[in-house]
């Protein structure tokens, strides 16, 4: 394209007048923060406890940095499938930096990394939900069955409360658990549509287990939800065991590197002690 001489003068009176008030606003920035009467660092050192937490933030970051698994490149013009790849990788990255830390805290510092990262990950439930609810919810008999191994990532869970038909109003949700005092199980059924459990991250590829919210039935009687933890997948195949029917939701308008998933039962039985029974019991008959 060829430009003519009355164009550009024409259009060297607006570049004039533009360039006579332009400045860089970086100068801005930078003439604000002369400004200052204080230490910034000073600042975030004490919102954060003091400098040595300071620098030890610092320090994780550089780790984050480094490792090209925490890359962005290309990260916005990546498909779902992309996306939630990605984010396993992320998650699972995190647990072996977490491992290798000579850390005090290294819960807090995986939470710290896991907040500079911004994207969820399909295995967050895993961490906020399933492995605090064993650690809450069962006795310690059944924490020394399950925790470790959700810990160390032997398998990994979800929690499965959200249906169809209803979300936190817990009074409201319709899987069941009927006690078999026959076998010592019990019999986890959806009675309806809307008792789908719907929505919980990890369920519809990543996870093998289910902290379960289900209404507890013994001897006629419904006595509300309560929690049970449910094997899901195979731990050699990742198929669905029998008596379940699970996947996932497919695309959302937000959170797509997370699996979101359903779940139904089909009368699946599991033992007694599965109903995590740190606060309430079912006994033998």
């Amino acid at each position: 394209m060829v430009i003519d001489d009355r164009t550009r003068r024409l259009q060297a009176q607006s570049n004039a007048a533009i360039k006579a008030v332009w400045s860089d606003p970086k100068q801005d920035l930078a003439m604000e923060r002369e400004k200052c009467s204080f230490d910034s660092t000073d600042l975030a050192a004490a919102l954060l406890g003091g400098h040595e937490q300071l620098r030890k933030r610092a320090m994780l970051v550089e780790v984050l940095k480094k490792d090209p698994v925490f890359s962005k490149d290309g990260f916005y013009h990546m498909s779902r499938e992309q996306r939630y790849e990605r984010a396993l990788q992320i998650g699972l990255r995190l647990v072996e930096i977490v491992q290798t830390l000579d850390s005090d805290d290294p819960f807090a510092d995986g939470e710290f990394m896991h907040t500079c990262i911004d994207e969820p990950l399909p295995t967050d439930l895993h961490w906020a939900m399933y492995t605090k609810a064993i650690q809450n919810l069962a006795t310690v008999e059944q924490q020394e069955q399950w925790l470790t191994p959700a810990l160390m990532m032997q398998h990994v869970g979800t929690y499965a409360q959200t249906e169809l038909g209803h979300g936190t109003f817990l009074r409201g949700l319709e899987t069941t658990a009927t006690y078999d005092p026959a076998t010592q199980e019990f019999i986890l059924h959806s009675p309806t549509n809307t008792a789908t459990k719907w929505w919980p991250g990890g369920l519809g590829k990543t996870c093998s287990h289910a902290i379960v919210m289900a209404r507890l039935f013994t001897q006629g009687q419904d006595h509300g939800p309560h929690p049970f933890i449910v094997q899901l997948r195979d731990l050699d195949t990742h198929k669905p065991v029998a008596g379940i029917e699970v996947g996932d939701i497919g695309s959302k308008f937000g959170f797509n590197a997370i699996d979101n998933g359903f779940l139904r039962f089909d009368h699946l039985r599991v033992p007694r002690l599965h109903m995590l029974m740190r606060h309430s019991q079912v006994l033998e008959d």
